[in-house]
């Protein structure tokens, strides 16, 4: 297992960001690694961090502005070569088709819930260690 794994969290919401870090704690679940977190309140700072590499999941906040967490998946999933999984924060269960159009590869709602969302990032945190090995 690798020592580390860099998360890239996107919100203009402090508080939203909080609400990750919280939720996952040093790491979400005891077979993943321990989590880094690069934080982004904008899109170009998301796409700088993504050109320098080194990402191995995102959480997208679809209720960010202006430049919203789905929009900003698609373009990722459009733009980035081997983009990172992606977790996509919700605003209401309603909205998953909308996080099946962006390519996000999970979804939970907001306020995030410590378990669904610790239980969806450290999946999609498996699943980058399994493309690894």
């Amino acid at each position: 297992m690798q020592p580390t794994a860099t998360v890239l969290v996107y919100s203009d919401n402090a508080s939203t960001r909080e609400q990750v870090r919280s939720a996952t704690g040093r790491r979400p679940a005891a077979d993943v690694p321990e989590v880094e977190f690069i934080e982004c309140a904008t899109l170009p700072a998301v796409l700088k961090e993504l050109d320098r590499g080194g990402v191995d999941v995102c959480v997208f906040d679809g209720e960010a502005t202006p430049a919203g967490g789905m929009g900003v998946c698609r373009q990722v999933k459009d733009e980035i070569f081997r983009a990172p999984p992606v977790l996509l924060l919700i605003g209401r269960p309603q909205d998953a088709w909308l996080a099946t159009w962006s390519r996000a590869e999970a979804a939970v709602t907001l306020p995030v819930d410590p378990v669904e969302f610790a239980d969806a990032l450290a999946a999609l945190l498996r699943s980058t260690q399994a493309v690894r090995a």
